[in-house]
């Protein structure tokens, strides 16, 4: 998979703007606050249908402009298609897909994929559980648009029982109404973290071994509110047809209803939802000690580069071909031997690497590609 090009229009700071690319390595170079990020992040909004900056579609088009759009060609399983995504000041949004409109944005995500690796994913490990769960379900929406689609109905149901909550008069079995369905969407969201964050660790470990010559071992632990003892479900001696008789579903069904239905006089007293998958958090281990409270920033950014290198292998494995991989000025925050490291394993795939100056070490490991000079939302 590799886009051809991208036409953007009233977009951040770009007025017009026609762009092709070389289906290997992409250098936007450019001083700072040019629109060189705009430009991987318009790349980000065709595969996500939304930012990874902001939450406001609003922000996205340029400033005294009606309307914003985003034009890409590109190849997918050798076919040539193109998508178009556009954003009006009154909040709608239009997507079209090779001619057809999609009303869902989960038909959109199966679609361009991409990987997007800045500074704030090298802190990762040590920021707030926010930006872990944001980790998780980026990710997870890629490979399993159905994912997307239990986030969306689960937080649409979240958001409804905590506006209730905040009411005067708050009946116990109207919550609880909330909760069942909270447990219908949030219990998928759980099953498909499980199996995610399982297969994430185990590639992460390989190649967080390989980058630290096997001096540093990764662990990654699903902290969630539903503890059950999945290796115990999974394991010889509980002898589980999980597949066929779908044991885990119903094991997560039961604990999560039990833990919403001991909490609602909590909730009613917070007037807010206290447990569930939205407070849900991931541990990092190296050498068996948590990075966040004690890795060094050496090791937690080692810790982020193997994830980020896992979920591009993730993406290989799942869907048998590469993702688009978008590197925002990152390059700068790594060393050179992560830097190295990160290029010889990203070599076979599309590359978008925004840089203020080229370093001319991290380029000789590079194949030769496209550089576009980027100024105040001009392109050169």
């Amino acid at each position: 998979m590799y886009i051809k090009n991208i036409k953007l229009e009233n977009y951040r700071n770009y007025h017009s703007a026609y762009i092709e690319f070389d289906r290997g390595v992409n250098i936007v170079l450019g001083d700072n606050a040019q629109g060189k990020t705009n430009l991987l992040e318009s790349i980000y909004v065709l595969s996500m249908g939304k930012s990874f900056r902001t939450s406001k579609d609003r922000e996205l088009i340029k400033f005294n402009s009606e309307f914003s759009r985003i034009r890409a060609e590109y190849v997918k399983d050798d076919y040539d298609l193109f998508m178009e995504i556009a954003y009006g000041l009154n909040g709608r949004k239009a997507v079209n897909l090779d001619g057809e409109n999609l009303k869902k944005i989960s038909k959109l995500m199966d679609n361009i994929i991409t990987v997007i690796f800045s500074p704030e994913d090298l802190s990762i490990i040590k920021d707030e559980p926010s930006k872990r769960r944001n980790f998780i379900d980026r990710e997870l929406s890629q490979l399993k648009p159905i994912y997307f689609n239990y986030l969306s109905k689960y937080k649409r149901v979240l958001t409804n029982k905590n506006k209730y909550l905040k009411e005067k008069n708050i009946r116990r079995n109207v919550v609880d109404v909330f909760n069942e369905q909270l447990v219908e969407y949030g219990s998928k969201i759980i099953e498909y973290r499980i199996d995610f964050i399982d297969r994430l660790e185990k590639i992460s470990r390989e190649i967080h071994r390989d980058i630290t010559n096997k001096k540093e071992e990764i662990k990654v632990i699903y902290k969630s509110d539903v503890q059950i003892d999945y290796e115990y479900l999974y394991s010889e001696k509980c002898n589980c047809d999980i597949g066929n008789k779908n044991i885990l579903s119903k094991k997560i069904n039961e604990k999560y209803y039990e833990i919403l239905k001991g909490t609602i006089d909590e909730d009613i007293m917070r007037r807010s939802s206290t447990r569930g998958p939205h407070k849900d958090d991931l541990a990092v281990l190296i050498n068996g000690i948590d990075a966040r409270k004690f890795g060094s920033q050496g090791q937690q950014r080692t810790a982020s580069l193997s994830l980020k290198l896992a979920e591009i292998q993730l993406i290989r494995e799942e869907k048998n071909e590469n993702p688009i991989l978008l590197l925002d000025d990152v390059m700068s925050e790594l060393d050179y031997e992560r830097q190295r490291y990160l290029v010889n394993s990203i070599k076979d795939i599309q590359i978008f690497l925004t840089t203020t100056d080229i370093n001319k070490r991290v380029m000789d490991n590079l194949p030769k590609g496209k550089t576009i000079y980027i100024n105040n939302g001009l392109v050169k």
